[in-house]
């Protein structure tokens, strides 16, 4: 029987003992934590925002809600759901980066979100929230990092309440082949080069460019979270399925 610390995950294309990869990620998002928006604001021609906007708009989130960012990072969609959801409810920005958080927190704090967010520093995979917790879980552009994403989604499923549902808005596969060839250029030859002159860091938006690739295509999340228990489970994609958005519900 192999022993569990000799197991290994992927790192983009890399292979990596599996108890390494959090350690892993780590660096790379303490790394990138300070210039985070204007890369993602540069990386994507600002795009970035109408994907978030699009699945705010798909939440059903409304007032006196609960609801959990998992890596919320710098906080784009808890600081609209803070404004959905009011005084009454409450919205949890979670991320694994504890210099991640504090970007959000900073960033939030400035724009005048206080009261109705709380930040902690969790793992996707063991959520440490009681069972039926909240009204809409999301992760955005996180699940690819997650180690065991089965074992995230079913952590997901248990803290989101009946009723709830679950959006994953996250890189997936393009639609054309002539796209996915232009994709490709385009993140193994830019988006390093722009990592090194604005962030100082090719290294790691190499590897960000790498986990887009090792991530499982739309039918293969979408069966991940029907294997998990999510009903009415489907996915729309965006920008010709450079984003796909995913979503499940808790019956």
């Amino acid at each position: 029987m192999q022993d569990d610390q000799k197991k290994t995950t992927d790192f983009g294309f890399k292979e990596i003992p599996t108890d390494e990869k959090v350690q892993a990620v780590a660096q790379v998002f303490h790394s990138v934590a300070a210039k985070y928006d204007i890369m993602n604001d540069l990386m994507s021609g600002g795009i970035h925002r109408l994907w978030k906007r699009h699945t705010i708009s798909q939440s059903g989130v409304r007032a006196g809600n609960c609801v959990l960012d998992i890596a919320g990072g710098t906080g784009d969609l808890t600081l609209k759901f803070s404004r959905l959801v009011g005084s009454q409810g409450q919205v949890i920005l979670a991320d694994i980066n504890d210099s991640m958080l504090k970007v959000g927190r900073d960033k939030l704090a400035n724009q005048g979100v206080v009261g109705n967010v709380k930040f902690v520093q969790a793992n996707a995979e063991a959520l440490p929230f009681p069972d039926d917790t909240f009204d809409c879980i999301t992760i955005a552009f996180g699940l690819r990092n997650v180690t065991d994403k089965s074992k995230a989604l079913a952590s997901m499923y248990r803290v989101l309440k009946p009723g709830g549902r679950l959006l994953v808005l996250e890189f997936s596969k393009p639609e054309s082949e002539l796209l996915s060839q232009v994709y490709d250029q385009y993140s193994f030859r830019l988006l390093p080069a722009m990592g090194k002159l604005i962030a100082n860091d090719a290294d790691s938006y190499r590897y960000l460019a790498e986990s887009i690739r090792m991530h499982p295509d739309q039918e293969t999340l979408k069966g991940m979270m029907d294997d998990v228990g999510f009903e009415r489970t489907s996915y729309q994609n965006l920008t010709g399925g450079i984003v796909a958005l995913h979503k499940g519900f808790k019956f």
